[in-house]
């Protein structure tokens, strides 16, 4: 029984190692161009993103293989999540490039889940900027204190199952009682909302939120904390973008152990702008490959220009794997997430 257990060991390895071997000729010898699914409709946030990255990846790749960009699904990326875990195979041939809401969806439950991003090879990222405003007389930086005084606090949101997920769970956190109302896309949306004094609080994520903090700040509202971002090492560090603002866990401490995990999950998904990944088990060469093409691309003038003007940061994949460590979430934990909003916010998965 010991020799046949070891027989089927060794050759699971080496088959292991064919396949290895596979993937390292296949880029060597490139049969025709690789492929970037970008998970997002034509013309989308995603997509432009996949655009420009393959543009910056010209030349990167053994035999100036080009790089096509592949626009698959709807905006928040669960369709096109699906067909990259589904279909794409782990030979070094493909990439997908997502939004963060993809993985929100994933957080929340949504019954149209087929993936697992924690799984998935990092290699690129575009961070951005999450940022509480809240409504206060002038010159007054409101505390933990002055949040919770509210009691509960309007705050403006799109939907459970979005960016504001990470605003919603970090009040929890706080032991902020918040009322939220829903419905209200966009920045735009939002500070409208706030003037009419519709809401007393606005959660700014996404591109451009530097130009939407100013906007805000005209209407009477001041910029109480920030998401913060993970450093190289998997630590979180305040904003560059905004380096006076204390994080969440600088501004207060956690109510509970589950609502820090849970908070911590939701916010690195919510800093994701836009991340590039390899299907699970691509071989060593060939992710180091793609890593290397993307750090190119990441320091290419063009691509440097494009991230600058909508307030994003390129960031490399060891950056990405600390965000996608996050979303490990036990099952226990998931389940009180869920609960959490049904309880909280009479929310149901799709």
């Amino acid at each position: 029984m010991i020799c046949g257990l070891g027989a089927l060991g060794l050759g699971a390895l080496g088959t292991r190692a064919a396949r290895a071997q596979d993937a390292e000729a296949a880029l060597a010898n490139p049969p025709g161009p690789l492929t970037l699914l970008c998970a997002g409709p034509d013309g989308g946030l995603v997509s432009r993103w996949g655009s420009a990255c393959t543009q910056a990846f010209d030349g990167s790749f053994p035999g100036n293989a080009a790089v096509l960009a592949q626009a698959v699904g709807g905006l928040d990326g669960v369709s096109g999540a699906n067909q990259f875990d589904a279909q794409m195979m782990p030979d070094g041939r493909g990439a997908a490039m997502l939004p963060g809401a993809a993985l929100t969806a994933y957080l929340t439950g949504d019954q149209r889940v087929h993936y697992d991003p924690t799984r998935w090879t990092p290699v690129l990222a575009g961070i951005t900027p999450g940022v509480l405003m809240v409504r206060a007389a002038a010159g007054a930086v409101p505390d933990l204190a002055a949040l919770q005084a509210f009691s509960p606090l309007k705050l403006a949101a799109d939907q459970a199952e979005s960016a504001d997920l990470a605003a919603l769970l970090a009040l929890a956190r706080l032991n902020v009682a918040t009322s939220p109302v829903f419905g209200l896309r966009g920045a735009e949306t939002k500070t409208r909302a706030f003037l009419d004094g519709s809401v007393d609080a606005v959660f700014l994520s996404g591109e451009g939120v530097p130009a939407d903090v100013s906007a805000l700040n005209a209407a009477g509202a001041v910029a109480v904390l920030s998401l913060g971002q993970f450093d190289t090492e998997g630590r979180i560090v305040s904003d560059p973008l905004f380096p006076d603002l204390p994080d969440v866990a600088g501004f207060g401490p956690a109510a509970s152990p589950f609502l820090e995990r849970a908070y911590q999950a939701a916010a690195a998904a919510a800093r994701l702008d836009f991340l590039l990944v390899l299907p699970h088990l691509t071989s060593p060469d060939a992710v180091a490959q793609w890593t290397q093409a993307a750090e190119t691309a990441r320091q290419s003038e063009t691509l440097a220009e494009a991230a600058s003007a909508s307030a994003v940061t390129l960031a490399p994949a060891p950056v990405l794997a600390a965000a996608l460590a996050a979303l490990s979430l036990s099952e226990a934990d998931a389940a009180s997430l869920q609960a959490f909003l049904v309880k909280s916010y009479g929310w149901q998965p799709d």
